[in-house]
């Protein structure tokens, strides 16, 4: 029987690919990038020469059945991502769910996913977390953080660099100026960096040399006044 196969790449090094990714796509009929002409040079340094597709935010409500349809028809397809596993924070869910619906298998490859080095890198509790992808820009993002803030596990959230000091006011606002945050950027490239402390620390070291890349905003689960004091 065909399957929709979701399969991770690389966040940044690639030679975080792993075997059982590039067979799968050597051997599928269809693959569907997120921008092919991001994936184009992943594919061609893997020597990957299967057909590919578009498949992202602004088009997946009009492809999902159609390709869901054709997976149920007897072609194997799977669905790659810019970086990372397809579905966190990036397109795919909507095709997963078509094709459930419809009866069709799908199986995901583990593989690369940024926040999970970015949550063992900060020396955080990683027993229990929150991953929010990226908060809302205006529309209920007060509502978020406060009710984060009142959770007693670690938090995760992806932020731009445009955004990345705004969000640290917040954090240092909602979560208290003594709660530490571990901010990973660049994951498993050249010039990969995690820098921990307070807000107020981690915002005099961005002024002092501007942000730049993606992130990945780990909020630790309780301050440090409540470390200290629970010792």
């Amino acid at each position: 029987m065909a399957k929709l196969y979701i399969v991770p790449t690389p966040v940044g090094n690639l030679e975080d690919m792993t075997f059982r990714a590039i067979r799968i796509l050597k051997e599928a009929d269809l693959i569907l990038c997120e921008d092919t002409r991001t994936s184009a040079g992943l594919l061609k340094h893997f020597e990957i020469t299967t057909r590919t597709a578009s498949h992202h935010k602004f088009n997946e409500h009009e492809t999902c059945q159609r390709y869901a349809q054709q997976i149920y028809g007897g072609m194997n397809i799977a669905l790659i991502s810019d970086a990372g596993t397809p579905a966190i924070s990036d397109p795919g869910f909507m095709l997963v769910r078509e094709c459930i619906n419809l009866g069709v298998d799908v199986e995901c490859l583990p593989g690369a996913t940024a926040f999970v080095p970015a949550l063992v890198d900060s020396g955080f509790g990683c027993e229990s977390f929150l991953f929010a992808g990226f908060l809302p820009q205006k529309k209920g993002r007060m509502k978020k953080l406060t009710y984060w803030a009142s959770l007693n596990i670690t938090i995760i959230l992806y932020e731009s660099p445009y955004r990345i000091l705004k969000l640290l006011e917040e954090i240092k606002k909602y979560f208290g100026e003594n709660r530490m945050v571990s901010i990973s950027r660049e994951i498993s490239k050249v010039y990969e960096e995690t820098l921990r402390g307070t807000p107020d620390e981690l915002i005099a070291a961005f002024n002092t040399k501007p942000p730049k890349g993606e992130f990945v905003v780990i909020i630790d689960k309780e301050s440090s006044d409540e470390t200290d004091d629970e010792e």
